[in-house]
Protein backbone atom coordinates (compact mmCIF):
# COMPACT_ATOMS: atom_id res chain seq x y z
CA UNK A 1 0.00 0.00 0.00
CA UNK A 2 1.33 3.08 -0.98
CA UNK A 3 1.93 6.26 1.74
CA UNK A 4 0.65 8.77 -0.92
CA UNK A 5 -2.47 10.70 0.21
CA UNK A 6 -5.62 11.41 -2.45
CA UNK A 7 -4.16 14.73 -1.91
CA UNK A 8 -1.17 13.66 -2.88
CA UNK A 9 -2.40 11.67 -5.78
CA UNK A 10 -4.30 14.20 -6.82
CA UNK A 11 -1.42 16.83 -6.69
CA UNK A 12 0.32 14.38 -9.02
CA UNK A 13 -1.97 13.95 -11.74
CA UNK A 14 -2.55 17.31 -11.90
CA UNK A 15 0.82 18.50 -12.72
CA UNK A 16 0.88 15.47 -15.22
CA UNK A 17 -2.53 16.54 -16.71
CA UNK A 18 -0.86 20.25 -17.20
CA UNK A 19 2.57 19.12 -18.37
CA UNK A 20 0.09 16.97 -21.08
CA UNK A 21 -0.87 20.87 -22.52
CA UNK A 22 1.83 21.82 -23.97
CA UNK A 23 1.38 20.41 -27.65
CA UNK A 24 -1.79 22.12 -27.31
CA UNK A 25 -0.36 26.21 -27.82
CA UNK A 26 -0.69 26.11 -31.75
CA UNK A 27 -4.39 25.06 -31.11
CA UNK A 28 -5.41 27.64 -28.49
CA UNK A 29 -3.26 30.20 -30.42
CA UNK A 30 -5.89 29.53 -33.38
CA UNK A 31 -8.87 29.59 -31.47
CA UNK A 32 -7.64 32.71 -30.04
CA UNK A 33 -6.67 34.03 -33.19
CA UNK A 34 -10.62 33.14 -34.29
CA UNK A 35 -12.09 34.65 -31.57
CA UNK A 36 -10.18 38.01 -31.87
CA UNK A 37 -11.10 37.76 -36.00
CA UNK A 38 -14.37 37.48 -35.45
CA UNK A 39 -14.80 39.98 -32.35
CA UNK A 40 -12.90 42.44 -34.55
CA UNK A 41 -15.42 42.04 -37.79
CA UNK A 42 -18.75 43.03 -35.26
CA UNK A 43 -19.02 39.42 -34.19
CA UNK A 44 -19.86 37.13 -31.37
CA UNK A 45 -18.87 34.47 -29.05
CA UNK A 46 -20.93 31.80 -28.17
CA UNK A 47 -20.22 29.67 -25.57
CA UNK A 48 -22.39 26.37 -24.05
CA UNK A 49 -21.65 22.93 -21.74
CA UNK A 50 -23.39 20.83 -19.66
CA UNK A 51 -23.22 21.09 -15.66
CA UNK A 52 -19.99 21.90 -14.72
CA UNK A 53 -18.75 22.24 -18.31
CA UNK A 54 -21.69 24.27 -18.48
CA UNK A 55 -20.42 26.55 -16.02
CA UNK A 56 -16.95 26.77 -17.65
CA UNK A 57 -19.06 28.05 -20.77
CA UNK A 58 -19.87 30.94 -18.65
CA UNK A 59 -16.86 31.46 -17.11
CA UNK A 60 -15.02 32.30 -20.30
CA UNK A 61 -18.14 34.35 -21.74
CA UNK A 62 -17.87 36.33 -18.04
CA UNK A 63 -14.06 36.66 -18.93
CA UNK A 64 -15.23 38.29 -22.11
CA UNK A 65 -17.92 40.58 -20.95
CA UNK A 66 -16.71 41.55 -18.12
CA UNK A 67 -13.16 41.58 -17.92
CA UNK A 68 -10.19 39.31 -16.89
CA UNK A 69 -6.58 41.26 -16.78
CA UNK A 70 -7.50 44.36 -18.70
CA UNK A 71 -9.64 46.79 -18.52
CA UNK A 72 -10.83 47.10 -21.85
CA UNK A 73 -14.40 47.08 -23.48
CA UNK A 74 -17.23 44.32 -23.02
CA UNK A 75 -17.33 41.86 -26.22
CA UNK A 76 -19.99 40.48 -27.75
CA UNK A 77 -20.16 37.12 -26.09
CA UNK A 78 -23.14 34.81 -24.99
CA UNK A 79 -23.37 31.99 -22.64
CA UNK A 80 -25.83 29.28 -23.85
CA UNK A 81 -26.16 27.59 -20.65
CA UNK A 82 -27.33 30.18 -18.56
CA UNK A 83 -30.94 31.47 -19.35
CA UNK A 84 -32.81 28.95 -17.62
CA UNK A 85 -36.12 29.79 -19.10
CA UNK A 86 -34.62 29.46 -22.23
CA UNK A 87 -33.25 26.05 -21.72
CA UNK A 88 -36.32 25.07 -20.07
CA UNK A 89 -38.62 25.83 -23.08
CA UNK A 90 -36.86 24.92 -25.71
CA UNK A 91 -36.22 21.14 -23.38
CA UNK A 92 -39.66 21.36 -23.15
CA UNK A 93 -41.11 22.07 -26.85
CA UNK A 94 -38.93 20.30 -28.56
CA UNK A 95 -35.90 18.41 -26.76
CA UNK A 96 -33.13 18.63 -24.71
CA UNK A 97 -30.90 17.74 -27.45
CA UNK A 98 -32.02 20.52 -29.16
CA UNK A 99 -31.02 23.37 -26.38
CA UNK A 100 -28.19 25.05 -27.83
CA UNK A 101 -28.69 24.42 -31.59
CA UNK A 102 -31.70 26.40 -31.35
CA UNK A 103 -30.07 29.44 -29.82
CA UNK A 104 -26.98 29.33 -32.05
CA UNK A 105 -29.34 29.17 -35.09
CA UNK A 106 -31.26 32.15 -33.37
CA UNK A 107 -27.65 34.27 -32.43
CA UNK A 108 -25.38 32.86 -34.85
CA UNK A 109 -24.18 34.35 -38.06
CA UNK A 110 -21.32 33.18 -40.31
CA UNK A 111 -18.00 34.08 -38.75
CA UNK A 112 -18.48 34.03 -35.30
CA UNK A 113 -17.59 31.34 -32.97
CA UNK A 114 -19.05 28.68 -31.35
CA UNK A 115 -16.90 27.34 -28.12
CA UNK A 116 -18.30 23.91 -26.16
CA UNK A 117 -17.03 22.20 -23.29
CA UNK A 118 -17.87 18.78 -22.89
CA UNK A 119 -15.12 16.50 -20.78
CA UNK A 120 -16.53 13.30 -22.66
CA UNK A 121 -17.63 15.26 -26.14
CA UNK A 122 -20.52 12.25 -26.84
CA UNK A 123 -23.16 15.10 -25.45
CA UNK A 124 -26.05 15.07 -28.40
CA UNK A 125 -26.81 18.56 -27.49
CA UNK A 126 -23.63 19.43 -27.88
CA UNK A 127 -23.17 17.66 -31.54
CA UNK A 128 -26.40 19.40 -32.50
CA UNK A 129 -24.77 22.82 -31.43
CA UNK A 130 -21.59 21.90 -33.85
CA UNK A 131 -24.30 20.82 -36.43
CA UNK A 132 -25.45 23.63 -36.32
CA UNK A 133 -22.66 26.01 -36.36
CA UNK A 134 -21.03 24.09 -39.19
CA UNK A 135 -23.92 24.61 -41.02
CA UNK A 136 -24.04 28.55 -40.06
CA UNK A 137 -20.73 28.56 -41.41
CA UNK A 138 -19.18 29.51 -37.59
CA UNK A 139 -16.21 28.31 -36.27
CA UNK A 140 -15.98 25.55 -33.70
CA UNK A 141 -13.65 25.49 -30.89
CA UNK A 142 -13.84 22.44 -28.39
CA UNK A 143 -12.42 21.84 -24.75
CA UNK A 144 -12.60 18.62 -24.99
CA UNK A 145 -11.18 15.27 -22.30
CA UNK A 146 -11.78 11.87 -22.67
CA UNK A 147 -10.42 11.01 -26.29
CA UNK A 148 -12.34 13.83 -27.38
CA UNK A 149 -15.34 11.91 -28.38
CA UNK A 150 -17.78 12.65 -31.66
CA UNK A 151 -17.16 16.02 -30.70
CA UNK A 152 -13.34 15.63 -31.98
CA UNK A 153 -14.30 14.89 -35.80
CA UNK A 154 -17.30 17.80 -35.46
CA UNK A 155 -15.19 21.11 -33.94
CA UNK A 156 -12.99 22.98 -36.08
CA UNK A 157 -10.15 23.42 -33.60
CA UNK A 158 -10.16 21.30 -30.55
CA UNK A 159 -8.44 21.58 -27.20
CA UNK A 160 -8.39 18.09 -26.20
CA UNK A 161 -7.11 17.00 -22.80
CA UNK A 162 -5.47 13.80 -22.77
CA UNK A 163 -7.00 12.45 -19.43
CA UNK A 164 -9.74 10.57 -18.38
CA UNK A 165 -10.54 11.81 -15.09
CA UNK A 166 -13.37 14.56 -15.58
CA UNK A 167 -11.90 16.54 -12.40
CA UNK A 168 -8.45 16.73 -14.33
CA UNK A 169 -10.26 17.52 -17.15
CA UNK A 170 -12.03 20.04 -15.73
CA UNK A 171 -9.38 21.85 -14.14
CA UNK A 172 -6.99 21.85 -17.65
CA UNK A 173 -9.71 23.07 -19.21
CA UNK A 174 -9.74 26.47 -16.50
CA UNK A 175 -6.55 26.82 -17.07
CA UNK A 176 -7.05 26.71 -21.02
CA UNK A 177 -10.01 29.22 -20.21
CA UNK A 178 -7.40 31.64 -18.78
CA UNK A 179 -4.72 30.63 -21.54
CA UNK A 180 -7.39 31.66 -24.40
CA UNK A 181 -8.39 35.19 -22.73
CA UNK A 182 -4.61 36.05 -22.37
CA UNK A 183 -4.48 35.19 -26.19
CA UNK A 184 -7.98 37.43 -26.94
CA UNK A 185 -6.98 40.22 -24.59
CA UNK A 186 -3.43 40.74 -26.74
CA UNK A 187 -5.17 40.63 -30.00
CA UNK A 188 -7.74 43.23 -28.67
Amino acid sequence: MSDETKYQKALRDAVQVYQSLAPLEPALETAGAWCVEALRAGGKVLACGNGGSGSDAQHFIAELMGRYLADRPALAAVALSADTSILTAIGNDYAYDQIFSRQVRGLGKAGDVLVVFTSSGNSPNILRALEAARQLQMRSVGFLGRGGGKAKDMVDCALLVPDAVTARVQEAHHFLLHALMDTIEAGM
